[in-house]
């Protein structure tokens, strides 16, 4: 069933509801107010007569039996027009009787027990409301009315009622229908926009936003998401295309030195046999370009992972990072490195700040030279994390200190040395995604201070040091 199908049902089932409700309540109330209105017509009646016996016994074409108790003495129902009947019970046992039942509420009020009663009583085939009252000078004075007519009032109501609820259910069906079609008239425009979206793969295609309402969110949501998906794919693309620029030199080299390689095996008869040195070097050449090749491999991983990534922000101590990244660095470096660190709570990526604390170091002790040190600081600025690396290397040119954190962005000095570009991108992907900034400044050592501002999840900062670093 379509949304706009299960609104005009919703709609209908709802008026319906309330509309028996509603009629349900009105009968009963109508047949209250019915039997409220006869009861005091048939109380007026029967006081009427109550305070003038005589008279009305005189009138009445009725004889009282000679004697006798009261059970058993009836005669035929005296039709009274229509008007109540009514029946006399004198304090001698004298009935004048239109053949109403005497039921216990009438012997009670006639012992004196009840000053009243108001029944409905079975008379033949007909049925009947019917009050008793005292007699001033002792007895019951019996007043009813057949109910038929009362009764075909309120079937007629009933009858009524139950077309109207009907009519109301089938009116609500028809009236949800078009107030579902022409509320989800949104609803079909911006799933046609996007479909279209879908189908053509045109993630610039804006969806039309018109007014304020949540439909209007939805396709604002929409459009959000369509420029982050044009943002990722952008971004993918032209990791691509950056790979596999940067990816052409060195297999491109790789594949030369090999055919030569391969060359001067196939061919031994030819004199064309390399010498060991040279041999040597292309073989040294080659594992130097493997390790390159290896190293801008794993960097294009770690940065495609950064763009995607699967781990979810945590509370943090980021100084436990930053130990567990400055031990992993030591084992395979001859730099020494110094931490000072003190505890800092952030809410982040563990594995994803590791790589970017891994990239920082592995930066600083390929500038740092033989007897340099690195230095790693961790502290709490305002309300900020900051952690700043120092090598002892040649430091950054000003001219360079804003492009270092591009893709694949290398500096003139550090073309001769190996490394792909990548790991400052990383860092920045990194740092960008926690909500922070990285700045490359001059050290005042003279090497390069790479400096990370992160936001802080601590309410005080206490610069508490990290011992056994």
């Amino acid at each position: 069933m379509s949304l706009t199908n299960r609104l005009s049902v919703i709609a209908a089932l709802a008026v319906a509801v309330a509309v028996v409700a509603v009629s349900a309540m009105a009968f009963l109330l109508v047949q209250e107010e019915l039997y409220r209105q006869l009861d005091a017509q048939l109380d007026a009646d029967a006081r009427t007569i109550a305070t003038q016996p005589d008279r009305w016994m005189a009138k009445s074409p009725m004889k009282p039996p000679p004697k006798g108790p009261v059970e058993g003495q009836r005669r035929g129902i005296e039709e009274v027009g229509l008007g109540p009947r009514w029946q006399m019970i004198t304090v001698k046992g004298v009935v004048f009787t239109s053949a109403l039942p005497v039921t216990d509420g009438t012997l009670a009020v006639l012992n004196g027990q009840a000053a009243g009663s108001k029944e409905t009583v079975t008379a033949g085939d007909e049925q009947l409301r019917m009050v008793s009252l005292p007699l001033d000078e002792g007895g019951v004075i019996q007043v009813a009315q057949p109910l038929g007519p009362l009764h075909q009032t309120l079937r007629r109501l009933a009858m009524l009622l139950a077309f109207g609820c009907l009519g109301g259910a089938a009116l609500a069906a028809l009236l949800g229908r078009s107030v579902a079609r022409a509320g989800l008239s949104p609803i079909h425009q911006l799933t046609g926009a996007v479909e279209r979206v879908a189908a053509t793969r045109d993630l610039l295609t804006a969806i039309p936003v018109r007014g304020h309402d949540e439909v209007a969110r939805l396709a604002g949501a929409f459009n959000d998401m369509l420029a982050a998906l044009s943002e990722s794919r952008a971004a993918q693309r032209a990791l691509v295309e950056d790979a596999g620029h940067e990816l052409r030199t060195p297999l491109t080299s790789l594949r030369t030195n090999i055919e030569l390689l391969v060359r001067a095996e196939a061919e031994p008869e030819s004199g064309r046999v390399l010498p060991a040195q040279d041999r040597a070097r292309l073989m040294q050449d080659l594992e130097t370009q493997v390790v390159e090749l290896t190293q801008l491999t794993n960097e294009l991983v770690d940065l495609a992972r950064e763009q995607t990534s699967p781990e979810q922000a945590e509370p943090v101590d980021l100084a436990e990072v930053v130990v567990t990244a400055v031990e992993r660095c030591r084992g395979r470096t001859a730099v020494p490195i110094d931490a000072d660190l003190v505890t800092a709570e952030l809410t982040g990526r563990p594995g994803a700040l590791e790589r970017m604390i891994m990239n920082l170091l592995d930066n600083a002790t390929k500038w740092s030279p033989a007897g340099g040190r690195v230095c790693v600081r961790l502290r709490h600025v305002g309300q900020q994390v900051e952690l700043s690396v120092v090598d002892a290397g040649p430091g950054i040119d000003e001219a360079d200190r804003l492009r270092v954190f591009e893709r694949f962005y290398r500096a003139p000095a550090a073309r001769a040395l190996p490394g792909s570009g990548l790991g400052l991108a990383i860092v920045a992907q990194t740092v960008a995604q926690h909500g922070g900034t990285v700045t490359a400044e001059p050290a005042t050592t003279g090497g390069a201070l790479l400096r990370v501002l992160l936001p802080s999840n601590s309410s005080h900062f206490l610069n508490q040091p990290i011992s056994g670093v």
